[in-house]
């Protein structure tokens, strides 16, 4: 699909209730394969900056916000960039922009590569970054979420303005986690999931894709997505998605979504993880997390995830919640990183559980974990202080 508007391209070198299914590569070849891979971890994304109140205030009664950059994708590859993977994020800016200026920083901070086109704003209804409006709740009152995406430049995302020979064929990439935030996002975000996709399954990189449902997208454009969504389906190795994301995205029959008595709908997603197994026979390897909402600030949070041979279930257990945004990301981070380190079933699962925990203790939208210990501490239970 062909790009309209003039561009030049900017680069930096070093600058939720979620089902997963991975295609389980054989131990002895991963660390070879992953060793001749410049990255460990691709994101394509369209980054924005989030507004979130002060002292878990209202947004609609505040007067004083926190802004960060943020995105689901990139918040799922921060778990790795922060343990020392080598990650990148392919986007778009808008050039010469203050809020692209900032999130470059930001990207840089978090320690992520990031390549992508910068088009000219044009005029002031022109090109820009969405804007996220979300408070954090406080006790029996919940969160509440506004997505301003009018102008989103990431809406213009296109193969043709990436050389994707040099960053699969020549660097390499280990995973890609593709969105369906990004392939519903527009047509041509659309059209560039399943390019990539393509591409990364013809070199050899294994490709995740998060259904991540959005009634508000897919509005009228139902049989467009389902289609591209069915064939990126088809070309991934990772699935991720919750209940409703698979019976709205791909029409494979799950539980009731959310709510209470979730140790006794175990079951229920096992049966669904089966028909998933069924609907994609090369998938081996499945997760998805449990949540219920006590208070914005306490929920009871577990996973389950199995091989297809061994299952790991983790009952649901009190955490406590500063933010809950970004909670799915961290688990699908925490998951994928241990993937990518080779572990089994039950320590993937577990550092998936606990990367979800830590981020919804952090008043950012991604998980920063200070190392893999800080993760295992939160795993066991142990929050005292280490000096």
């Amino acid at each position: 699909m062909a790009c309209e508007l003039k561009k030049s391209f900017t680069s930096s070198e070093k600058a939720v209730n979620n089902l997963l299914i991975i295609d389980k590569p054989l131990e002895e070849n991963k660390m070879t394969e992953t060793a001749s891979k410049k990255y460990a971890l691709l994101v394509p994304t369209s980054m924005g900056v989030r507004l979130t109140p002060v002292d878990s205030q209202p947004f609609h009664c505040s007067d004083t916000f926190k802004m960060m950059a943020s995105s689901a994708e990139s918040n799922v590859a921060s778990v790795s960039s922060y343990l020392g993977l080598p990650v990148k994020v392919l986007t778009a800016f808008v050039k010469d922009s203050p809020v692209s200026h900032f999130i470059k920083d930001n990207l840089g901070s978090r320690r992520m590569d990031f390549e992508g086109p910068e088009f000219e704003q044009g005029d002031p209804w022109g090109f820009r970054h969405q804007i996220n409006m979300a408070d954090s709740g406080w006790g029996s009152r919940g969160p509440r979420v506004q997505n301003d995406r009018a102008g989103e430049v990431g809406r213009e995302l296109c193969v043709d303005d990436f050389d994707l020979d040099r960053i699969f064929a020549k660097e390499g990439v280990e995973i890609v986690h593709l969105s369906g935030l990004i392939a519903a996002l527009s047509p041509k975000t659309c059209q560039f999931c399943l390019d990539i996709a393509r591409v990364a399954k013809k070199n050899g990189s294994r490709i995740s894709f998060d259904l991540n449902h959005r009634a508000s997208f897919w509005k009228g454009r139902e049989d467009e997505l389902a289609n591209a969504f069915a064939e990126i389906a088809s070309l991934s190795d990772i699935l991720i998605g919750n209940e409703e994301d698979f019976q709205l995205c791909l029409g494979i029959e799950g539980p009731e979504s959310g709510g209470k008595g979730l140790d006794e709908k175990i079951d229920g997603f096992k049966e669904m993880i089966g028909r998933v197994q069924a609907a994609y026979p090369n998938a081996t390897y499945f997760g998805t997390t449990l949540r219920e909402v006590v208070s914005a600030n306490c929920h009871m949070w577990g996973a389950l995830v199995t091989d297809g041979t061994d299952w790991e279930i983790i009952k649901p257990r009190e955490i406590g919640v500063l933010d809950r945004i970004g909670g799915g990301d961290g688990f699908v981070g925490g998951l994928l990183y241990g993937i990518l380190k080779g572990w089994d079933v039950q320590k993937c699962a577990r550092f998936g559980w606990a990367s979800g925990a830590l981020a919804a203790t952090m008043l950012t939208d991604y998980a920063q974990p200070a190392d893999e210990d800080q993760l295992w501490s939160i795993w066991e239970g142990n929050a005292r202080v280490k000096r």
